[in-house]
């Protein structure tokens, strides 16, 4: 049997929160997070396993973008919107806004808002297979920073990539 030689491929920088992720206090002592909240987690997760079956760079990708903005969401159902006059209407400045502690994935993913609507508008042809990677890791761990920023997991059994 013979053994083919794989090339190990470079591990783009993946941006990290600079800090441990602060929880969110508690809007009442104790209070459960709601159900709307944990289903926009449970969609997170869906997209993540979806990604993660995904045959095309392009779905992968998708599927990883739909999954951090579900995680967006989940923050803002808990911290709110801001609202008024200059208060952005985009997801990724609004989760900025209320969670600046999670900034850099929001920033993370508003880089690649655009190329998620060329691919929604057919264009599949844009993203190539470490993009997609990238992207689906990115989107892991965003989801985890968001479950640790929420208090549905501890940031020391959070995985954190180091640099090497």
């Amino acid at each position: 049997m013979t053994q083919t030689l794989v090339p190990r491929v470079p591990v783009p920088q993946i941006p990290v929160p600079r800090s441990p992720v602060p929880r969110v206090p508690p809007r009442g002592a104790g209070a459960p997070l709601s159900s709307e909240v944990l289903r926009l987690l449970a969609r997170a997760d869906g997209e993540l396993v979806a990604a993660a079956m995904s045959g095309s760079s392009w779905e992968r990708y998708l599927h990883a973008h739909l999954a951090a903005l579900r995680a967006a969401a989940a923050v803002l159902a808990v911290r709110g919107t801001p609202r008024g006059r200059g208060a952005p209407r985009d997801v990724w400045r609004l989760a900025e806004r209320v969670a600046p502690e999670l900034a850099d994935w929001w920033s993370y993913f508003a880089s690649g808002a655009r190329l998620r609507l060329a691919i929604e508008a057919g264009r599949t042809d844009r993203v190539d297979p470490q993009r997609a990677d990238e992207a689906v890791g990115c989107a892991e761990r965003a989801v985890e920073a968001v479950r640790v920023a929420l208090g549905l997991a501890d940031a020391e059994e959070t995985l954190v990539p180091t640099a090497s």
